[in-house]
């Protein structure tokens, strides 16, 4: 289902010049998208939480947030 969106995250995740507080709850995100023990729901509303925290972050390089924002984006058209 989240197979669109792992790989955007994993995009982040593996960029060097993101900060690593920010890799690290896109890590977090990756692992809460695959838990399959947690209802759906919960997952993208634990993961769209989880995008506007980091969106947030003032270390965030501009692209990075456009990037998150597409995420959230394509997240919230999946709760519909």
């Amino acid at each position: 289902m989240f197979e669109n969106v792992i790989p955007l995250i994993e995009q982040i995740v593996n960029d060097r010049t993101v900060p690593r507080n920010i890799r690290a709850k896109c890590q977090e995100s990756i692992e809460v998208l695959k838990d399959e023990k947690q209802d759906v729901a919960i997952r993208i509303n634990t993961v769209i939480s989880n995008m506007d925290e980091i969106s947030n972050d003032p270390n965030i390089p501009m692209y990075t947030r456009t990037q998150v924002w597409n995420i959230v984006s394509i997240l919230e058209s999946m709760q519909k």
